[in-house]
């Protein structure tokens, strides 16, 4: 699908060019979702630019990634997709700036993209741009990260609430449970960082392009302050993850406390019981020649009598050694 915004009086207006239309000269930003090849062909004949391929975009090496070609600018970045489903991802997002015009290819849909759309279509400045809407990009990018491990953050806390002060009028989640959580917390805040780094270096590789096309100073000062931006939110990922490990760690602690308490316990069962299995398994051999207490009268009593002391006397060694 390809959709070209054009500056309609105090707004970016959003147009959809529909197959073998042609997209109008005055566009600043050209929006393609899962390109097809002969819209491809209209924006490179436009741009006098090759679009990239999704193979292309996939590739990780940082020269295949940001590159200058045809004095166009190329920045290839990873960013965040369906974070609030159950199944989060990420992928390739490429930003072309030619003179003065942005391009954008992705065959997903990022909500930045959404966001800054629906923003610039309801207010822009006098002199937008395709470089000031790559600015708008970039920093609804950071700030939807940023929601996102504050999100992560909350939650993993509750977690640990759970783990470390469990409330007893609330239903426990099962350790599956806390195990499948935490797990998928720890995927989805891998995947922020790594958004976060790939950004991270497309800042440094547009702050020495700024220079280039000489951008004014306070174009530079935001690409600064993202790159801020970004360094602090990569160190709260990397805490985070360090946090999740560190619950891991604990959660599979405590199951472990738990299962050597149950297996104590039956292991103090089956010593207490053994010697009381002990004098029962003696009287119950019937030598009438050597065991008087066959004949008495309270012979019975006197065996349950005895079984009982010899299961209290492990007990109370257990309690003196400090074992129970």
């Amino acid at each position: 699908m390809l959709s070209v915004y054009v500056q309609n009086g105090g707004a970016l207006e959003r147009i959809a060019i529909e197959p073998g239309a042609e997209p109008p000269e005055a566009a600043v930003w050209i929006d393609l979702v899962t390109p097809t090849v002969q819209e491809d062909r209209m924006v490179e004949a436009l741009l006098g630019i090759a679009v990239p391929t999704r193979e292309e975009m996939q590739e990780i090496e940082v020269s295949s990634r940001l590159y200058v070609e045809s004095a166009a600018r190329y920045m290839t970045a990873t960013l965040m997709c369906q974070s609030d489903t159950a199944t989060p991802k990420t992928t390739a997002v490429t930003f072309i700036l030619s003179k003065h015009r942005l391009c954008t290819v992705r065959y997903d849909d990022p909500r930045p993209f959404a966001i800054v759309g629906n923003k610039l279509g309801r207010a822009c400045g006098p002199k937008v741009s395709g470089d000031s809407v790559l600015m708008d990009l970039l920093d609804a990018v950071i700030d939807r990260s940023a929601d996102i491990l504050e999100r992560v953050a909350a939650e993993v806390d509750q977690v640990s609430h759970s783990i470390f002060e469990p409330d007893d009028d609330k239903v426990q989640q099962s350790y599956n449970d806390v195990l499948k959580a935490l797990g998928r917390k720890g995927d989805l805040t891998s995947k922020v960082r790594e958004s976060q780094v790939s950004v991270g270096r497309l800042l440094s590789f547009l702050v020495h392009e700024a220079e280039v096309l000489k951008w004014n100073k306070e174009a530079r000062t935001q690409i600064q302050s993202m790159q801020r931006d970004v360094l602090s939110l990569t160190d709260h990922a990397s805490f985070l993850s360090n946090k999740i490990t560190f619950l891991l760690d604990a959660m599979l602690g405590v199951v472990n406390i738990q299962q050597n308490a149950i297996i104590k316990i039956f292991s103090i069962m089956a010593v207490v019981f053994m010697p009381p299995t002990l004098v029962a398994s003696i009287y119950g051999m019937n030598f009438h020649g050597g065991m008087v207490e066959l004949d008495w009268q309270y012979g019975y009593a006197w065996a349950l009598f005895l079984m009982f002391v010899v299961a209290i006397l492990p007990i109370a060694f257990f309690k003196w050694k400090k074992w129970l």
